[in-house]
């Protein structure tokens, strides 16, 4: 849980973290602490009377050991025959591989959530991440940490622009010798460019459909079909979607009402085209179809592990009568599918600058970027209008 923030929409400023939040994934850790915990830095944590502030459930060779033989299991415990004396006596800095054993299978597996951390990062090549794979990068070089506070955010939790890492940390906000380059960067942000592609290696989940779980249906690939989780659309190679992003997001809350009929934002990127702090950010978008209370008009959390979990007994009705126990969230025994989506910032796997960009990209017909969508008049290399505009704007201070 972090900070209070004030979230759009939400009169009182609110906390929030993993421990509250919904997303379209595995839904919610509430009531399926056993299974989501097992990533968590702590031990122990089975149920929503986690104590956070015992030293003793700090699990410090998740991040530190370097014997390449820990690992943790249900609850955040360590797994069953780890050598903990051999895991003790290894600790060291952490490396891509402690930090990628959690957040490169975010969301079950290998390449699930993000569309830029997978495990082709763990040793990569140059095209994949510049960083890592020519100057052999570890995540605690841009991440740095100040008594054990990790720098860096992701819109997927965190909804304000603190602790944001930016590109400027170490490179000139007018790194290119062009200046007809560098004047893109008052709109782009560097990784618009220097990002063309995500899921270079691995394939990431791009859509899950939980409405369809629960068949039994002859699919063996697990990236297409699970009965304990639908239908899923993987792809790799996956050219990013743009939108303007200040740093802030608009973010879905429990209890929130939707509207069954159209897509609800999990969280949504703020800025546009007059916002002077606004870039062109790429994003991965996953999206979904996740259960909803067809009274209450608001999105579900099925308990999903365990007895009584809908993956063990494959009943929507127990499962989130279940999960409102532990979510507080009453559940009328309609139980119907809606439509969601959730962005994820790209910002891992920048290719090296022969692999960035080109005008020609953008700047002609059928390009990448959608001017219309973004606010512009048509394409700002050819018209002035709106982009003109924008960057008047911004000399003179103003906020439009």
């Amino acid at each position: 849980m972090g900070d209070e923030v004030v979230v759009p929409g939400h009169a009182k400023p609110q906390r929030l973290g993993k421990k509250n939040l919904i997303n379209n994934f595995c839904i919610s850790i509430e009531s399926n602490w056993p299974q989501c915990t097992s990533c968590h830095a702590g031990y122990g944590w089975k149920d929503a009377s986690f104590d956070f502030n015992k030293e003793e459930n700090v699990d410090c060779l998740t991040c530190h050991d370097q014997s390449g033989g820990y690992s943790k299991s249900l609850n955040g415990l360590p797994a069953k025959g780890v050598d903990l004396l051999a895991a003790a006596k290894s600790v060291g800095l952490p490396t891509r591989d402690n930090c990628g054993w959690c957040h490169f299978n975010g969301g079950g597996g290998d390449a699930v959530k993000h569309g830029d951390l997978d495990g082709s990062l763990a040793k990569p090549a140059e095209r994949i991440d510049v960083h890592m794979g020519r100057h052999d990068f570890q995540c605690i070089d841009c991440h740095r940490t100040k008594q054990h506070v990790i720098s860096g955010k992701m819109m997927s939790v965190s909804i304000d622009n603190l602790d944001e890492i930016k590109c400027s940390d170490c490179h000139s906000i007018a790194p290119h010798t062009s200046t007809r380059l560098n004047t893109h960067v008052d709109s782009l942000a560097c990784q618009s460019c220097h990002l063309p592609l995500m899921a270079k290696k691995e394939a990431t989940k791009m859509a899950w459909d939980w409405s369809t779980a629960g068949q039994d249906i002859d699919i063996k690939d697990p990236h297409k079909y699970l009965k304990i989780k639908g239908s899923f659309i993987y792809a790799k190679n996956v050219v990013p979607e743009y939108y303007w992003f200040n740093g802030k997001s608009k973010r879905y809350l429990k209890g929130d009402k939707i509207d069954p009929d159209s897509v609800t934002h999990i969280n949504y990127p703020m800025g546009d085209v007059t916002d002077p702090a606004a870039r062109i950010w790429p994003f991965k978008i996953h999206r979904a179809k996740q259960p909803y209370d067809q009274k209450h008009k608001y999105l579900i959390i099925p308990k999903t592990v365990g007895p009584g979990g809908y993956w063990t007994e494959f009943d929507w009705d127990l499962a989130a009568k279940l999960g409102a126990k532990e979510s507080g969230l009453a559940f009328s025994s309609e139980l119907g599918f809606a439509e969601t989506d959730m962005f994820w910032m790209l910002t891992h796997m920048i290719s090296p600058k022969e692999k960035a960009l080109q005008c020609v990209d953008c700047h002609r017909p059928n390009g990448r970027l959608d001017w219309s969508s973004l606010g512009y008049e048509g394409d700002p290399a050819i018209i002035g209008g709106r982009w003109t505009r924008r960057l008047a704007s911004k000399r003179e201070g103003a906020v439009q």
